[in-house]
């Protein structure tokens, strides 16, 4: 355990950033266990089951890996982190929702940006390995209807837990689900264009590094002949 420890952090492979990245990723999840056992002490249920729920979601892309032994780039990784973190930790516990008017559109939006990336990646990998036909067009679009589907799912999601569970996730209802829905849109529009660009100039610095070092490290999914 240990040594898996020590290749995460400081393997061959990692550079600073994916260093820093991981960092910060731990200390996110320490800050959530910390607050599940001060919530467990003083009794403070509600903290104690979003702290503890925030926690397991934060490990999904982590799952995701393991399951499809897909080594996702940990940017991604990140912002799906941040926004779990920061819609139910600080939003619902510590009130960043009523304290910070933008809070919600800001997660909305980098979340979506995020999500859109996603979609463009995986239409990515079938285009570069011939498993489909596709303009640089069709898969800004998919990418773009891709990120809209993720934040439709997520206000499924705030809804069914405000009816469960009493919270208020959704605060002002149809506005807040609209408003959140109109940023997701501009988050993928953002990520779709951004795709576009690439696979028609292949200049954009930061994704272009970014898929490079997918590329690289995922070379199972790249293969032509892989059925």
């Amino acid at each position: 355990m240990l040594k898996a420890a020590k290749e995460y952090f400081i393997g061959e492979d990692v550079t600073p950033q994916d260093k820093a990245n991981r960092i910060f990723l731990l200390l996110i999840r320490l800050s959530l266990f910390g607050a599940i056992i001060f919530a467990l002490f003083s009794e403070r249920w509600l903290v104690f089951f979003v702290s503890f729920f925030t926690l397991i979601l934060t490990f999904i892309p982590r799952i995701f890996e393991e399951t499809y032994k897909i080594d996702l780039p940990v940017e991604f990784e990140v912002i799906t982190v941040l926004f779990i973190y920061g819609s139910l930790f600080l939003g619902e516990v510590h009130g960043y929702y009523t304290r910070f008017w933008w809070w919600d559109l800001a997660l909305h939006t980098g979340s979506a940006i995020a999500f859109g990336f996603i979609g463009f990646t995986v239409l990515y990998i079938l285009y570069k390995t011939e498993k489909i036909e596709g303009s640089a067009l069709i898969i800004a679009l998919f990418s773009f209807f891709f990120a809209i589907g993720i934040g439709a799912l997520w206000e499924i999601f705030e809804f069914t837990v405000d009816v469960t569970f009493g919270l208020n996730l959704q605060k002002s209802g149809l506005l807040d689900t609209m408003s959140d829905l109109i940023v997701d849109s501009i988050g993928a529009l953002i990520a779709s264009v951004s795709g576009y660009l690439y696979l028609k100039n292949g200049d954009l610095p930061v994704l272009n590094r970014i898929m490079k070092r997918f590329e690289k490290n995922n070379p199972r999914l790249f293969d032509k002949n892989k059925k």
